[in-house]
């Protein structure tokens, strides 16, 4: 059953200027927090990296704690929208996991910071961290099952399928795309995927 992480107060504002605004904080704070960790990055920098008073981030956020939140659900909506766009459309199961692997590599490629992001959540929410795998996981394995029944991909428990490749995902992205400062390695991606898929297909019936 999944966690629910819990939901700190925080203000949606009414208008598009009021909105423009919310979102130069949290990209602000998505580059404070991955650069600097949590402990370390401040509302301070946060509101100078955004260009806005230091009082503005109190009309939308109560406190630094509300902020990281906000950013650590906000990247895991974006990351499931990116791979849900790039598998659209696509009904083989292998055709829609090589393309939401690929989208996978790319958001993170363009949001580095998420690693530290994600992994500091750990210890600044610990129902926070476990929301974010498994909201992830739920839709994944939901997917899973879909193909099993369809006969696409072999019959196993879909959660334990899912968190072997979101651990696939998970550790070539930080290999590559986080320590290398770069995007994966198109040979990279396709050993992976190759190696990936063999465990897809179903055995002999």
């Amino acid at each position: 059953m999944s966690t629910s992480a819990k939901t700190r107060p925080v203000v949606a504002p009414p208008t598009s200027r009021g909105q423009r605004t919310r979102q130069k904080l949290l990209e602000a704070a998505e580059a404070i927090f991955g650069a600097r960790g949590y402990e370390r990055a401040s509302i301070t920098e946060i509101t100078q990296r955004a260009g806005v008073a230091q009082g503005t981030f109190y009309v939308y956020f109560p406190d630094k704690q509300a902020i990281f939140e906000e950013l650590v659900r906000g990247l895991s909506q974006r990351l499931r929208r990116a791979t849900t766009e790039a598998t659209q459309g696509l009904t083989n199961r292998i055709d829609i996991e090589r393309a939401g692997f690929r989208a996978f590599f790319d958001f993170i490629r363009r949001h580095r910071g998420m690693y530290r992001i994600v992994r500091q959540a750990e210890f600044v929410d610990e129902d926070l961290f476990r929301w974010y795998y498994e909201r992830f996981a739920e839709g994944y394995a939901a997917g899973l099952k879909v193909a099993m029944d369809a006969g696409q991909i072999r019959e196993m428990d879909p959660e334990v399928m899912a968190y072997c490749i979101m651990g696939m995902g998970d550790f070539l992205g930080m290999r590559w795309v986080l320590w290398e400062d770069d995007e994966l390695p198109d040979e990279v991606f396709e050993q992976a995927f190759e190696f990936m898929s063999h465990g897809f297909m179903p055995g002999p019936t």
